[in-house]
């Protein structure tokens, strides 16, 4: 076996035994903790406390998302472990729209539930319609946002089309969409790998995005934060198709 393959056999199965060791004690709190904000806060803690103890803390630059800041976060995806890097970046009050699938996941189902988030059945237009007027009820009391509006990743390097989902919601609720880059998870756990490698995470948090309040339309935020992401991110566009000409 080849250095760089040992290196990474011992790396990966580290950070799986400190996962393991964290996400146990993290659950008991969760089951105990009363409250949605309080147990976001054990999460967050929790995220962060496992990426220190990896040697790989999350580096957050740029803007930042103010704890109770009525906002919409959209995320380029690329790795399973996103969701647990937004949750060390990001303030603890967010919630975020998940995939219908991760609610079978054992312990991540769990832990999702504990922590309010919205679930999608993308498959199922019925169900995606009515979490859309969810997230948009959501928005408009003021709640924080955060979604991967890419829905899915791959081992394909590239940002892929959006769903329109979370600028409908924004528009609709008239609250900026902060656009945020992940940096370095798709290298540190790509699609269809078992073993995490060593390596940095950054986080680029992006300026907000508003539209006009007279044209605040979805397509105009969609595109807008597309290019602000693009813009930051070492990867390149795969939806050339979509010059996102405003309607």
């Amino acid at each position: 076996m080849k250095a760089g393959s040992l290196i990474r056999a011992a790396y990966g199965g580290y950070a799986w035994v400190t996962l393991l060791v964290i996400v146990i004690p993290t659950c008991a709190m969760l089951a105990i903790t009363p409250g949605v904000s309080r147990r976001r806060r054990v999460a967050r803690g929790a995220a962060r406390l496992f990426f220190a103890a990896i040697g790989s803390p999350v580096r957050v630059e740029g803007s930042a998302a103010l704890p109770h800041y009525p906002c919409v976060v959209v995320a380029n995806h690329a790795s399973y472990l996103d969701g647990i890097i937004l949750t060390a970046a990001l303030p603890a009050d967010f919630t975020y729209l998940i995939k219908q699938e991760m609610a079978r996941v054992p312990i991540a189902g769990f832990v999702l539930r504990r922590l309010g988030s919205a679930f999608v059945d993308r498959r199922n237009h019925r169900d995606r319609h009515r979490s859309a007027r969810t997230m948009v009820e959501l928005a408009s009391q003021g709640t924080a946002l955060g979604f991967f509006p890419e829905g899915t990743f791959d081992a394909v390097p590239g940002l892929k089309p959006f769903q329109l989902g979370a600028f409908s919601a924004a528009a609709r609720a008239k609250l900026p969409v902060i656009p945020v880059v992940i940096h370095g998870a798709r290298q540190k756990l790509p699609a269809g790998s078992f073993l995490a490698a060593p390596g940095p995470l950054r986080v680029r948090i992006c300026e907000p995005v508003v539209g006009c309040r007279e044209e605040l339309s979805a397509r105009l935020l969609l595109a807008a934060t597309r290019r602000a992401m693009l813009a930051h991110l070492d990867e390149p566009d795969l939806d050339p198709a979509a010059a996102y000409s405003p309607e």
